[in-house]
């Protein structure tokens, strides 16, 4: 079985940042987004595995996985550039997938507990299709299941009156049977081959199409208040008590499960669990945590930070820092020697806030 990971789209939900790169990069507990994807398919025992590239970027995907060896995997780059629909993206794996059953994965989905046991139910079932849902509050957002009698009846994209509040959420388990029908397709309204339509076209034709519920957290992480809430929710689920015998800590305390990198620095201060420090981080005269991700060479001086992600190289100095989102060497700048002010803010890459 081979796995796709589609890594491309605008990210226009959480401009500035994907201004300067693409969305799946933005990390969380200090590992993107889709890296966690990559990760979780390594672990459901699948290898070979195709990234789709949109035009957002794609250099800073290549030179930030490679060929896929340092995360135990061989990573194969396949190019859509401009948007087309996921059916699109799924066509043109055809050549990487050949013959072999596959698994379509959104690059900025999270799952709780990952996909290893669908991954059996799809090959122990005999689908032709298996697709993932989720019991959503809202699902006129995505496309919808309708189940009658333990079957899939229908499949809608976003109907503005849905037939359940069974919603797919990105994770698709398909075989070659697929592709024909795909080609097969006519583009939607927005000019875009769905995957939705190819699915019920496989179930209107007698395709064995099944399903799985997902009874876990389930993140779409197009947003800001998702990479937060989604920070929360793995450091929460993985964080471990864990300090790096390079790292320096002196006269502070570390409480709880906290992750610090090699190189770090941590002086007079206070970071608490869960959180995680990453390489060569310098944390001094400040409090740090809970739900807290400091990237690697992030500076923090004289500031209480919580519940923020802060990407690699930031600094963030005299101010309150909370339920935040802080790009690459973006400087969070407050005034030394005077009450700290408490902000919540989402900074672009490269960018300088002075707070008063």
């Amino acid at each position: 079985m081979k796995g796709v990971v589609l890594h491309g789209g605008q990210g226009t939900r959480l401009r500035p940042l994907t201004f300067s790169g693409p969305k799946q990069l933005i990390p969380v507990a200090n590992k993107p987004v889709s890296q966690h994807v990559i990760e979780d398919l390594r672990e459901a025992g699948i290898r070979d595995i195709a990234l789709i590239l949109g035009d957002t970027f794609p250099e800073l995907v290549v030179s930030h996985y490679g060929d896929g060896s340092r995360l135990g995997v061989n990573i194969t780059y396949i190019y859509q550039g401009r948007a087309l629909g996921i059916a699109h993206a799924v066509l043109l794996a055809e050549p990487f997938v050949g013959n072999e059953p596959f698994i379509v994965y959104l690059g900025d989905n999270l799952l709780q507990g990952g996909i290893a046991r669908y991954v059996r139910e799809f090959e122990e079932g005999g689908y032709d299709a298996m697709v993932l849902l989720k019991e959503v509050e809202d699902p006129r957002a995505f496309g919808v299941a309708e189940v009658r009698d333990g079957r899939i009846a229908r499949l809608v994209e976003k109907p503005r009156e849905p037939p359940s509040n069974l919603a797919l959420i990105g994770v698709y388990f398909l075989t070659p049977k697929v592709f024909d029908v795909i080609r097969s397709l006519r583009p939607s309204a927005r000019g875009e081959l769905e995957i939705t339509d190819a699915l019920q076209l496989m179930i209107e034709r007698g395709y064995n199409v099944g399903y799985a519920v997902h009874e876990g957290w389930w993140l779409d992480t197009g947003k800001k208040d998702d990479i937060i809430l989604a920070n929360q929710l793995v450091l929460d689920e993985r964080a471990a008590r864990r300090v790096d015998p390079g790292a320096q800590v002196s006269n502070s305390r570390i409480e709880g499960r906290v992750e610090v990198g090699p190189g770090a620095v941590i002086r007079d201060s206070v970071v608490r669990g869960p959180a995680s420090i990453a390489e060569g981080a310098v944390i001094e005269g400040s409090f740090v945590g809970p739900y807290t991700s400091v990237g690697s060479g992030a500076v923090i001086r004289r500031a209480r930070v919580q519940n923020s992600v802060l990407l690699d190289g930031s600094e963030v100095s005299d101010v309150e820092l909370e339920d935040s989102l802080i790009g690459r060497r973006a400087r969070v700048l407050g005034r030394p020697n005077r009450n700290t002010v408490r902000v919540r803010l989402t900074v672009g890459d490269y960018s300088v806030v002075e707070v008063e």
